[in-house]
């Protein structure tokens, strides 16, 4: 069974590796900015995340994100794959994803999911639970669908965006990077990089 190390030991940390599990992995651990002594689903907290190269020294090979902020995500992925890891995608078993789907390295795609045909899940990216990104999507790297979204066809969202947990974005729709679409929003028109929307349908009020 390869072993995998999670970077990250809080809410999301513990999703994820359950999720590595269920796809045939053995998590050795957590490492995190808090070392603290303790379990995260059973998975020990054994260092911080400078322990990562002494790790791959003694043959863990395999890394996954355990943090929900896009950004530092990222950032993180891109050190990990420097240092030599192999950042896997990790699709639930229990999601429904189309086999023209592509979800590229290091994207999680968590229970209840689905991906329809010709999508596309960018590197580092999550697709939570019960979210949905249909036909001909394009998600770029490090962005966040929070649990329950509804991504309808043909639409393009940008670096490190964060859709909302509940919240909808119509056909053809552009997110721009680093934006946000809030909690519960309709995005019927093209949201703007660094911007924040919310309400339905989606406003900006504020930028970043």
């Amino acid at each position: 069974m390869p072993r995998l190390v999670v970077i990250g030991a809080g809410g999301h940390a513990k999703v994820v590796v359950e999720l590595a599990r269920s796809c045939g992995f053995e998590v050795v651990g957590c490492l995190d900015a808090d070392d603290t002594p303790r379990l995260v689903v059973g998975a020990p907290v054994i260092g911080k995340d400078d322990m990562a190269a002494s790790l791959l020294s003694d043959g863990v090979r395999f890394a996954a994100l355990g943090i929900g902020r896009n950004r530092v995500r990222e950032r993180i992925s891109v050190e990990l794959e420097a240092l030599g890891f192999t950042l896997p995608a990790l699709i639930s078993p229990k999601a429904v994803v189309s086999p023209s789907a592509e979800v590229e390295r290091g994207a999680i795609v968590m229970p209840c999911a689905v991906l329809n045909a010709e999508c596309r899940i960018g590197p580092f990216g999550i697709v939570n639970t019960s979210a949905s990104v249909d036909h001909d999507c394009r998600l770029g790297i490090a962005v966040h669908v929070a649990p329950g979204s509804r991504i309808a066809g043909s639409v393009f969202i940008g670096d490190r965006a964060m859709i909302g947990v509940g919240s909808a974005v119509a056909p053809g729709v552009t997110i721009g990077a680093d934006a946000t679409l809030g909690a519960g929003a309709t995005a019927i028109h093209d949201i703007p990089s660094n911007t924040i929307a919310v309400g339905t349908p989606a406003r900006a009020r504020a930028t970043r």
